[in-house]
């Protein structure tokens, strides 16, 4: 088989046989019925197989919505979870409740409130006389807490082991903060957590600042989150201003052709009424890289690498001759007969090549073989190239922000 695209790519622009030897291959191994689209930098559809015809993406619907994300907050923005007191602290026991308040950090966890809780005690807080009371939204664990019952758990002793461990081994190779010997994680007491604090004195509450808590920037979280394909994109779209601004902003950045080959109904893949076509989800990659340019950054840094990247694609194209040429994103939803794969290709000769593979109707184990059995042959013939690229081997807590406020 990989013989029938033999040269097709190698000179700098394509012939109509070579197209045709390339279409051969891809009808052979992805399906005929199937859409696959492959663009070379200049623009050139270097192959268009139902290219124009949309259908459910799955994850790939969370391109568009990294895109709208970055555009409205931009890649250095970090989301902000506040803890703050309405009583005094005496004799370590803040003498009111806890305050919690997020401005829709999706990536907040067991590690996080961990680290909320050293700040606390280096504050002199082990116990609270009232609860923890949350002032808005609020996700923990990839869920919502809305009355923070989970996240109190957390903060009382009863996080993860491996999350204490992570936090451990963290402050151990920070040369600013002395690592604890401790096995036992630190913990808050709430003293009163069903009901109104107790208090001491009738004095009038004054609320206090304590911690801040600063998310890891939107481009690392961004990365994180395509990485793994996490679904807490679902409630990141609302932040983006829901899944129809980032319906409306896909059509426009797309030609007017396009427009109609995007259907959002949600911002991270779950929704039946999603729909994107191969060629235009090639063109919302290729925006979505532009705009990364402009700020000094790459497609690399908010979506995973094949066979380096943790997640969805580590264990995707990781052959030795395939293994860090394809950064790219996954979508899969067996429910809707859709797996998809999308991505771009450093090429010697072509520059970067983009490629998406929208399958429907196969079964998922069989769409994923076809794909990177065609991207494979593909990447032979393409004179391909690994990405310049490094992970961050840093942990996700690491890349936040703790902050003790100044009494």
């Amino acid at each position: 088989m990989p013989i029938l695209i033999l040269g097709v790519l190698g000179s700098a622009a394509a012939s109509g046989a070579e197209r045709h030897a390339l279409a051969a291959t891809a009808r052979s191994i992805v399906g005929a019925n199937q859409g696959v689209y492959v663009e070379a930098a200049d623009g050139t559809a270097l192959l268009a197989q139902a290219a124009d015809m949309p259908v459910h993406p799955a994850s790939v619907s969370k391109v568009p919505t990294t895109l709208a994300l970055l555009r409205k907050f931009g890649p250095e923005h970090r989301f902000v979870t506040s803890f703050a007191g309405n009583g005094p602290v005496r004799d370590g026991t803040l003498e009111g409740d806890l305050l919690v308040e997020s401005d829709g950090d999706p990536y907040f966890v067991d590690e996080n409130a961990l680290l909320v809780v050293e700040g606390l005690n280096q504050l002199g807080v082990q116990r609270v006389a009232g609860n923890l009371r949350p002032r808005g939204a609020l996700t923990f664990d990839w869920e919502p807490d809305t009355d923070a019952v989970r996240l109190r758990q957390a903060m009382s002793g009863r996080a993860s082991p491996a999350a204490w461990a992570a936090v451990r081994a963290m402050n151990a190779g920070d040369a600013q903060v002395s690592a604890s010997p401790s096995l036992t994680p630190p913990a808050i007491q709430f003293a009163n957590a069903d009901g109104i604090a107790k208090r001491d004195s009738a004095a009038p509450l004054v609320e206090r600042a304590l911690i801040v808590h600063r998310s890891q920037t939107l481009l690392s979280l961004a990365k994180s989150l395509n990485d793994y394909s996490n679904n807490i994109f679902k409630p990141l779209a609302d932040a983006a201003g829901g899944a129809m601004a980032v319906e409306s902003l896909a059509r426009s950045v797309v030609p007017a052709a396009m427009r109609s080959e995007i259907t959002l109904g949600d911002g991270a893949g779950t929704d039946p009424r999603n729909r994107l076509s191969p060629r235009a989800a090639v063109k919302l990659l290729r925006v979505l890289e532009q705009d990364l340019a402009g700020s000094g950054h790459a497609l690399t840094d908010v979506l995973p690498v094949a066979g380096i990247d943790q997640g969805t694609l580590r264990d995707r194209l990781n052959a030795p001759e395939d293994i860090g040429r394809v950064v790219g994103k996954t979508g899969t939803f067996g429910d809707y007969g859709a797996s998809a794969l999308i991505g771009a290709i450093p090429t010697s000769d072509r520059g970067t090549v983009y490629f998406a593979i929208l399958n429907h109707g196969v079964p998922v184990s069989e769409a994923r073989r076809r794909q990177d059995r065609f991207l494979h042959v593909l990447l032979a013939r393409l004179h391909s190239l690994p990405w310049s690229y490094q992970p961050d081997a840093r942990p996700a807590i690491a890349r936040a922000e703790v902050s003790i406020v100044p009494d």
